[in-house]
């Protein structure tokens, strides 16, 4: 795995960092290949129940490094350069699986935001489930800036978040925005003072609950306004028919009837 990236494991929740603060943890293509390998890796992790996303230092990530944004002006595409295998997931650009890859993975990521989190770093973001950010944290689709679009996921995933109006003012100026305008416009889910913090006490409440269940929940909510009623409302029935009356399940209500602390099980 590349130094770009680092992964610790316990008690189910992964603490994945962007590991290049020097640089203010900015995308060359070692930072793409790690986030795309290490969001493979993490896909088929056995036990795992959460991922909290953050950044080294100040910073959640500064977008395209400089020496990458020079060598666009010259017509080199960098994420061209990266060796990665070939996804089976609608995003095939390698700087569109590095944001993707982590709504794909199964459970719950939490993307702890402070500092910088600019062009493709907020794309990054984009991809998690749920986003913690500092109130003074500033966030941007920036690439108008440059000449570009926000070409890392972000022209599809934005307008869920914000709306297709916001989503426009956003990518059209490429203005900045604080972390508190972020939570407020619907870019954030939230603010904290310490993101990484709030993101661990996230991530250690939502480990506590039936994996299963949270899996299965993760998987409805990304068929939302992807799919019509009838599709989604048919595929809320066939998971909560798989659940009923599973270990994992029982144990849930076990543990609620007993108020005690329930003991799941990872498939």
């Amino acid at each position: 795995m590349s130094t770009r990236v680092t992964v610790e494991i316990a008690d189910g929740i992964a603490d994945v960092r962007l590991a290049r603060p020097e640089k203010r943890n900015a995308l060359d293509p070692a930072m793409f290949e790690a986030l795309v390998r290490t969001g493979e890796q993490l896909r088929g992790e056995p036990g795992l129940r959460v991922v909290v996303l953050s950044g080294e230092g100040k910073d959640f990530c500064a977008g395209l490094d400089l020496g990458a944004m020079a060598a666009l002006g010259s017509g080199d595409r960098v994420t061209l350069q990266a060796d990665v295998p070939p996804s089976d997931g609608p995003a095939k650009a390698l700087g569109q699986r590095a944001a993707y890859v982590w709504a794909e993975v199964p459970v719950p990521v939490i993307a702890a935001v402070r500092g910088n989190a600019l062009g493709g770093g907020l794309q990054v973001a984009l991809g998690a489930d749920i986003r913690i950010v500092a109130p003074d944290a500033v966030l941007s689709v920036m690439e108008v800036r440059w000449g570009l679009i926000p070409d890392m996921t972000g022209t599809q995933l934005l307008p869920r978040l914000v709306g297709p109006d916001k989503a426009r003012e956003l990518v059209f100026t490429g203005r900045t925005v604080s972390g508190t305008e972020a939570a407020a416009i619907g870019l954030a889910t939230r603010t904290a003072d310490d993101p990484l913090a709030a993101a661990f006490e996230l991530a250690r409440e939502i480990a506590g609950r039936s994996p299963d269940a949270v899996r299965a929940a993760k998987r409805l909510l990304d068929l939302a306004d992807r799919v019509d009623l009838e599709t989604g409302f048919a595929a809320e029935q066939k998971e909560i028919s798989a659940l009923i009356g599973t270990p994992n399940q029982a144990e849930a209500v076990a543990a609620g009837l007993e108020k005690r602390a329930p003991n799941f099980t990872s498939r």
